[in-house]
């Protein structure tokens, strides 16, 4: 845009130009008129424009309000069309006289009279000039009516949402941004990703295209290269050479191609390849990116990068969505398809932000004996529901702590909910929520519900400790345990990656039926062993699958302690002699998608586990000896135990986020995965139903210990 000096010079030198007999005029760009519209209107082309106007380096970015230098008899030719349409002009009828009043624009004017402001200016010239003010008596022409040419205009068509397509994969199909998307489609939600399959799009279509052959959805601007030809770029775009020429009629004015020309060409059109989240990701690209600095972030050559994305030719441009190859998802930060630009929560607090936190948990304060010391010991040792309320606590007392030494100041009110409904909605009563930035708790399908549906009034998050899903459609609630797709599919995808020539058995009793038939949908190949009618292995059959060639892979699927421990006894007994180094030579491994207490039973032999290199995957790795557990063991003389770990881990996550940007619906579409001391976070938006944690862990048991794979 024009500074007020930078305008002056510019019409001081008109002046001179006028003098001298070359006709310019001054255009201030509109909000939607593009190089080619204006040359249009003007009956110049858009090379002229741009050749007055060497500060135009992006012809499809041009600016609202920029002041443009318009040469009216320059030297530009123009297609046959533009020539009959000069040829046939009509002088006017005759004149009528206009005083300008007070605030009217050339705009109103023109669509007052129905003139153009060229034909307005064209005699009134002094408007080449000078800006219209009070006062001026103009001469405004009268032509007869005729019938105008239809105008080439963007239409609409209908586009139905299919399976696993998003946003982006869609935006980059009609190379539009995401932020034309959701103003072409207003219904769509501003903080969600969600499409729905079905779901209807409104999405641009041009009409009245002079290339009605081509299928072509909108025009683009074009940058030469050294060295190109026209041959080169009409095999590019798939359009014949007369076409360009006939889009871009300077060629001919000038000669032919020079380096640097911005042409005009039709968009070229999507392969048919099916652009879906199983193929591809996507990235929209940020201001200031340059292509280096691209191929070193999203770790692609470019080559690879522009050969997914042609149109990377024509410059790289804020707001562009870039195909990515699905396999990238393993080296980059993505979410719901989208690439993220990585955010390191501790660089980026914002020390102005002061979280306000409310604590719902289950302290049953109603329930200890206060009065008998020995008897309230009891009550904390042997209630469940004391020990992770207080375990939450006290991890989140030091988050806390540590958040302070960070400069950030947080706001926080704890309360005991009893696991009694009647008592949270008290709390509820009693406490103010409007200015609450995050509600951690409560425990309980019922109690969560409650407290969901008060905190939505207020926009406010609700995260859940322990819950990995609802029954409820509660789309404010941040469930932070991964639910058990989650787990199997982690577990299953490792396999998928490891697995070469490895023979795949599943174990598998009537009430794991479900994860038998997830597993042979990832494997059709895998046998399922045969279990008797006490729900024991049939051990004859069984022994008789075990491979002598390759090394078996066994999937253990139950929940009951005396079944784990047999089979993993029988699998350790399988398993080859002792080599040399003292190891075993494993033709037999152990996994389940499903770790639960059967695999923590009194009978079930750790030596047996560990021998198996038994894997399974967890939300929850037991780290040992790490800062936190330092500090905590500093503040209360004991070492953490898993519920004080995800005490601090929770809440520390959620107020480094909050102390990045006060939103937590906003920073989790821009932050990705995170871990602390034994917990990782990587919330997902499911629309209407809340946010799902998709972080987990791979672990093997290994010299008698559980440790997470090194390799994940």
């Amino acid at each position: 845009m024009y500074q007020v000096n930078k305008l002056a010079l510019v019409l001081l030198l008109l002046s001179a130009f006028l003098g001298y007999g070359q006709k310019f005029a001054t255009h201030q760009v509109k909000q939607g008129e593009t190089i080619y519209s204006i040359a249009k209107e003007y009956r110049v082309t858009p090379y002229s424009i741009l050749k007055e106007n060497p500060e135009i380096k992006d012809a499809e970015q041009l600016k609202p309000n920029t002041i443009l230098v318009i040469p009216l008899t320059g030297q530009a030719i123009v297609t046959k069309d533009e020539k009959d349409t000069a040829e046939e002009e009509v002088q006017p009828l005759g004149f009528k006289k206009h005083r300008v009043k007070k605030k009217e624009t050339l705009f109103g004017i023109t669509q007052k009279y129905g003139v153009t402001e060229e034909q307005l200016k064209r005699y009134n010239r002094e408007l080449y000039a000078q800006q219209l003010k009070k006062g001026m008596v103009l001469k405004i022409p009268k032509y007869p009516v005729v019938e105008e040419p239809e105008e080439r205009e963007l239409d609409f068509e209908t586009y139905t949402v299919a399976e696993k397509e998003t946003r982006w994969s869609i935006a980059h199909k009609y190379g539009i941004t995401i932020d034309s998307l959701l103003l072409l489609n207003p219904d769509l939600e501003k903080n969600s990703n969600y499409l729905a399959v079905g779901q209807e799009l409104q999405l641009p279509r041009p009409k009245g295209d002079s290339l009605k052959e081509q299928e072509v959805a909108l025009f683009e601007s074009f940058s030469v290269p050294k060295a190109m030809g026209l041959f080169r770029i009409s095999q590019n775009y798939g359009i014949t050479v007369d076409s360009i020429m006939a889009l871009n009629p300077e060629i001919a004015e000038i000669g032919g191609l020079k380096e640097g020309m911005q042409l005009r060409l039709p968009k070229r059109k999507p392969a048919d390849e099916l652009v879906n989240t199983d193929n591809y990701i996507f990235y929209q690209v940020k201001p200031k990116q340059n292509v280096f600095r691209l191929t070193q972030n999203l770790k692609i050559s470019r080559d690879s990068l522009f050969l997914l994305n042609p149109e990377l030719e024509n410059g790289l441009k804020a707001g562009m969505v870039l195909k990515l190859p699905s396999r990238k998802t393993k080296e980059l930060e993505v979410k719901n398809a989208l690439v993220l630009d990585k955010i390191n929560l501790m660089d980026s607090i914002n020390t102005a932000n002061t979280p306000k936190l409310l604590f719902l948990l289950p302290f049953r304060l109603d329930r200890i004996n206060f009065g008998d010391k020995e008897k309230s010991k009891s009550q904390i040792a042997n209630r469940k529901d004391i020990r992770y309320a207080a375990g939450l606590y006290t991890g989140a007392l030091v988050a806390l702590d540590s958040i302070k030494k960070l400069g950030v100041s947080v706001d926080v009110n704890v309360f005991d909910t009893q696991l009694d409904l009647e008592a949270v909605k008290t709390i509820l009563q009693r406490t103010p929520l409007n200015g609450t930035d995050a509600i951690v708790g409560p425990v309980g399908p019922k109690l969560l519900g409650e407290v969901a549906v008060q905190a939505a009034n207020y926009n406010i998050p609700v995260i859940a400790p322990f819950a990995s899903k609802s029954e409820l459609s509660l789309s404010n609630v941040f469930f932070s345990i991964p639910d058990d797709d989650t787990l199997s599919s982690r577990l299953l995808d490792y396999v998928a990656e490891q697995r070469v020539t490895e023979q795949l058995i599943i174990i598998a009793d009537e009430n794991h039926q479900a994860a038998k038939d997830s597993i042979l949908r990832k494997f059709p190949m895998a046998r399922v062993a045969k279990m008797s009618e006490d729900g024991s292995l049939h051990l004859v059959d069984f022994q008789a699958m075990l491979s002598e060639k390759e090394t078996n892979w066994v999937f253990v699927e139950t929940d009951k302690p005396n079944l784990v421990a047999s089979v993993s006894s029988i699998l350790n007994a399988s398993i080859g002699p002792i080599v040399e180094d003292g190891t075993a030579d494993f033709k037999v491994k152990m996994f389940t998608t499903n770790y639960n207490n059967a695999f923590e039973a009194e009978d079930v032999s750790r030596p047996h586990l560990s021998n198996l290199q038994f894997t399974f995957p967890s939300s929850y790795r037991e780290e040992g000896s790490d800062s936190f557990t330092k500090l905590y063991n500093a503040k209360f003389g004991h070492d953490p135990d898993r519920f004080a770990v995800r005490g601090f881990d929770l809440t520390f996550d959620l107020l480094l986020k909050l102390a990045h940007k006060n939103n937590l619906f906003e920073t989790s579409k821009i932050v990705g995965q995170t871990e602390y001391s034994g917990n990782r976070f990587d919330y997902h938006n499911h629309w209407t139903s809340g946010f799902y944690n998709k972080a987990s862990y791979l672990m093997q048991y290994k010299d008698l210990r559980i440790t997470q794979i090194a390799t994940e």
